[in-house]
């Protein structure tokens, strides 16, 4: 098992393709896009395919693919695939922004797929605009229809509110999502964009989220139970089935069941989303190293994760990299 100092097991594995995404998003990249990484640094299919297999063998029981925007990953339905060949087979999700999705939903469920986690901050064209600094907000929403035609759900649907730009827009976007049988949730703000502009105090918390959607709607709570190790607390709205969920990271962070390791698109593990250091297994794997071997450096990695993400400390540090370049 992939076990750390504190006994929290890893069994989700979140696998980056590429740092590369279409979207500019604000709260991410700035508008002119990044530096984006040299191909011969980025595994091959063959590679995340090896380093995934690995993972499973050491008791990963879900898989994310990720970015930047994972559907700009040509070998994405090949991949998806192969992996979907592993015994035990892994669950397997797409966090992507949609764009592109109409035309790949299909592949990607006969592939194997078995859900998607969708990115939608606004429902106005204009804010759209605003936010992404691209125009592409109807594209995200043929991908939206097309993956709940495809089967590939519960489709989530997951939105990041910003003070003065969306956030009167929380009540809206669940009843949009609710109408569709999307699951909706909301993410706080986190200190991952590249200009590291990050302020907590004009991040829209979970707590004024949840005010606002009370204003609206009848909300209970899931049990504990309910949630596992998942990263939302979720309740039932105006009595079900519907759901709605807040990942409340920074105010409410839940690093004490944390089950989750990320595998970058050059071959690095981060132990934790925050983390400032990284286990170069691509190195590894390209100077020969066998899966033994590679799975010890896994092993190793999760067990010097550290007890929590330390926003709240004075001495916390945002990670130099972004979170296009380390995938969510």
């Amino acid at each position: 098992m992939l076990v750390d100092t504190f006994g929290r097991v890893a069994t989700d594995l979140r696998v980056s393709l590429t740092d590369r995404c279409n979207l500019r998003c604000s709260y991410c990249m700035p508008p002119e896009g990044l530096d984006w990484m040299p191909s011969p640094s980025m595994l091959t299919d063959d590679e995340v395919v090896r380093l995934v297999t690995v993972a499973v063998g050491l008791g990963v029981r879900e898989v994310r693919f990720t970015g930047g925007e994972p559907l700009l990953r040509r070998g994405l339905v090949d991949i998806v695939t192969r992996v979907g060949r592993l015994q035990p087979r892994p669950t397997m999700s797409v966090t992507t922004n949609g764009i592109g999705l109409d035309k790949a939903a299909g592949a990607l469920r006969s592939a194997g797929l078995d859900r998607v986690n969708v990115s939608l901050d606004t429902l106005d064209q204009a804010r759209f605009v605003t936010l992404a600094k691209r125009d592409r907000l109807a594209d995200v929403i043929a991908g939206l229809k097309a993956a709940a035609q495809a089967g590939l759900e519960p489709v989530k649907v997951n939105a990041l509110l910003m003070r003065g730009v969306n956030d009167d827009e929380a009540p809206a976007l669940l009843r949009w999502c609710l109408q569709r049988g999307y699951e909706l949730r909301f993410i706080e703000h986190m200190p991952l964009d590249a200009q590291h502009a990050w302020d907590r105090s004009t991040m829209v918390t979970g707590t004024q989220i949840l005010a606002a959607l009370h204003a609206e709607f009848d909300l209970v709570a899931d049990s504990p139970e309910h949630r596992g190790s998942a990263p939302a607390q979720t309740w039932v709205v105006d009595g079900g089935p519907g759901r709605v969920g807040v990942i409340s990271s920074v105010t409410q962070p839940f690093c004490g069941s944390c089950d989750r390791v990320r595998l970058t698109a050059d071959g690095q593990i981060r132990n934790c989303l925050f983390a400032t250091t990284e286990t170069d297994l691509r190195t590894a794997m390209r100077s020969g190293a066998g899966d033994g071997e590679l799975g010890a450096m896994l092993s190793s990695a999760l067990w010097s994760k550290k007890a929590g993400h330390g926003i709240d400390d004075p001495t916390f540090l945002q990670p130099s990299r972004p979170m296009s370049a380390i995938g969510g």
